[in-house]
């Protein structure tokens, strides 16, 4: 069986899509995956077939509708009878659906957030076109998957679906974890730089502690504006702009770190209801986190105390969980972050994968 896999991203860098694809071709499926170019195209190895569609456009407002015509007819001239379709977020979605009736084949949805509520797009013209799509689509979608309990109940209230949670973690790691001597203590972001990530707040909670190193690693908007904002408040000896590592790279960094930041802010039920993925990145690397008290990672902190948690952004108050976490070392948590391995690990989603696309086959084929 062929499956069809699509998203607006350069795939490079998107490890869900990665893992996904790798599950279903790992089980038997032909796959055949299709991203683009924008923000670049790094050299990239799959062991199965894969398309970057080129874009002419050089921004968002014409990259979206000329990606999805392409994809449109990228689709048309792969898809056939036998085929799944995977469309992965809003972003990708029409193309899909409209190859999926034209031929009257399955389409699965994977939403990696709630599209339409993310912080970049709030109260813009772009956010009523994106409701727009999601209000006359997503009611009607049969296969769905999704990345956290928060969102499915979001879906489920919002449109009636019933999307399965596949979240988004990474393999487990088995071997032994060395604890490493860092002198000074690293501090760790990892992810895209943008708005709503507590990423400026952290940079001034570095004011309030000592011998500490603020590595932050990944790249994007509001990259210009936070090194600004270091350079403003002389604190260049402490915070440390790496850039945006290939997924290899990063796993070896984040094994290094005494402690990991996920303290996104509230801009919206995507970022309200998400599990950022750095937060099973960092418990595989069995490195202790402070945690914003938002619904999955409090879910997560419940179960499994591997970290610290933070009611609010006030700088002072990160820096003093930062600061007792780094007195109680990353030994102290061991325990903790050794037996949330065994659950936060994609062994533990890919059943869910598997089931849900043995679905499709069976009552489509």
């Amino acid at each position: 069986m062929k499956v069809i896999v699509s998203a607006f991203s350069s795939l490079y860098t998107d490890q869900r899509i990665e893992k996904v694809c790798e599950t279903l071709y790992k089980n038997g499926y032909e796959i055949f995956l299709i991203g683009n170019d924008w923000g670049g195209a790094g050299e990239m190895q799959r062991p199965y077939k894969f398309k970057r569609i080129k874009h002419i456009s050089s921004s968002l407002k014409t990259a979206y509708p000329e990606f999805n015509w392409k994809l449109y007819k990228e689709l048309k001239n792969n898809a056939d009878k036998n085929t799944i379709l995977l469309a992965n977020d809003l972003d990708a979605l029409i193309p899909n659906i409209l190859i999926s009736k034209k031929l009257n084949i399955p389409l699965v949805f994977d939403s990696h957030e709630i599209f339409t509520e993310m912080p970049a797009i709030q109260d813009k013209f772009t956010q009523k076109i994106w409701r727009f799509i999601e209000q006359k689509y997503v009611p009607n979608i049969r296969y769905m998957m999704t990345e956290s309990f928060s969102y499915a109940e979001w879906f489920n209230n919002k449109y009636g679906v019933n999307p399965i949670v596949v979240r988004n973690i990474p393999r487990q790691i088995t071997e032994k974890i060395v604890i490493p001597n860092n002198i000074p203590k690293i501090l760790l972001y990892q992810g895209v730089i943008n708005q709503s990530r507590g990423i400026s707040q952290a940079i001034l909670a570095t004011k309030h502690l000592d011998n500490v190193i603020f590595k932050i690693a990944g790249d994007g908007p509001k990259r210009k504006e936070y090194e600004e904002l270091v350079e403003k408040e002389n604190l260049g000896h402490k915070v440390k702009f790496l850039g945006k590592l290939i997924p290899t790279e990063l796993r070896k960094l984040t094994k290094t770190a005494d402690v990991a930041l996920s303290i996104e802010e509230n801009g919206g039920v995507s970022y309200l209801y998400s599990l950022p993925n750095k937060v099973a990145d960092c418990i595989q690397a069995r490195v202790p986190l402070v945690l914003i008290n938002f619904p999955e990672m409090m879910r997560v902190y419940n179960q499994f105390k591997v970290g610290e948690i933070v009611e609010n952004h006030e700088p002072i108050n990160l820096a003093q969980k930062i600061e007792t976490i780094l007195k109680n070392g990353r030994a102290f948590y061991q325990p903790e972050l050794e037996r949330a391995s065994r659950d936060l690990c994609w062994e533990k989603e890919e059943p869910k994968i598997l089931k849900l696309f043995k679905q499709v086959t069976d009552e489509n084929f």
